[in-house]
């Protein structure tokens, strides 16, 4: 078992050489993201100007889910891997892996792993600058089961995301530009991934439809965990099985995407 395992740990080392040799782009990515930050911080604070809390959140809270947000995804999120993978199909690459013991999936996710890792860390590096302005108003909960919990719920975000990315990238099989399926998911995304605004601040019918969706689960589950905007543990274990369960469904349809995929699939190149 451990022989097959190290060929994914040595396709997560060459991602991780291959991440670091663009780590100033990272860097820069993460710097330019600060600027998020700063127009957050200008619209909420007007938006706080007359209110000292809007929907049971003050500022602090409010202004710490968007900083927490934006570490998450680039802990978690899913950048470029869905192109990645078209990539490999449309120019035939994908080939060196029908004909050898390696099962794509695992590769793809071992690379993706090490590139979060990569894009993860350093995203820390501009929060060091900018944590003495912010630091007067970020406010985390005490309680320390959310630190616990919060990493489960990061790993099984993780699965998510690139899971989804993963089915986008099988429709190469069918389509040769998945560009417009992208787009309409970070879209959907953006909205009920809680990245414009807190899911809980929109209307009930919403949030209660984003909960029943795989994108409330991709970035603003683990959030919501780790700012306190899931106030109670029971709440938390639910959505870890729910997402759990999500992530058993996008294996399945990934699986099935790659089966049916083949039966297409032209081996030419590569």
């Amino acid at each position: 078992m451990f022989a097959a395992l190290n060929k994914y740990r040595q396709a997560f080392l060459i991602g991780l050489q291959s991440n670091l040799v663009y780590r100033a782009n990272f860097a820069v990515r993460g710097f330019f993201s600060l600027f998020h930050l700063v127009v957050v911080f200008i619209l909420w604070g007007a938006a706080y100007a007359h209110a000292p809390t809007i929907g049971g959140f003050s500022f602090g809270q409010t202004l710490t889910y968007f900083l927490v947000m934006l570490v998450m995804q680039f802990f978690v999120g899913a950048f470029n891997e869905d192109y990645q993978i078209s990539e490999d199909i449309r120019n035939g690459l994908i080939n060196q892996f029908l004909l050898k013991p390696i099962n794509y999936f695992l590769y793809r996710f071992s690379i993706f792993v090490a590139a979060r890792l990569v894009t993860g860390v350093l995203i820390l590096l501009p929060l060091l600058v900018a944590l003495p302005l912010l630091k007067d108003y970020l406010t985390l909960p005490a309680e320390s089961w959310r630190f616990a919990l919060v990493i489960p719920a990061m790993v099984f975000s993780a699965l998510i995301q690139f899971s989804i990315a993963y089915c986008f990238g099988m429709l190469t099989f069918w389509f040769l530009d998945i560009q417009g399926f992208v787009i309409l998911s970070m879209a959907i995304e953006s909205l009920l991934g809680g990245q414009m605004f807190p899911l809980d601040l929109m209307p009930e019918w919403i949030y209660r439809t984003a909960q029943c969706l795989p994108f409330y689960y991709q970035t603003y589950f683990p959030t919501a965990i780790l700012t306190g905007r899931i106030s109670d543990l029971g709440q938390v274990l639910q959505g870890l099985g729910i997402q759990l369960a999500w992530v058993l469904v996008l294996l399945g349809i990934n699986q099935l995407l790659w089966t049916r995929g083949l039966r297409r699939h032209t081996a030419v190149g590569g």
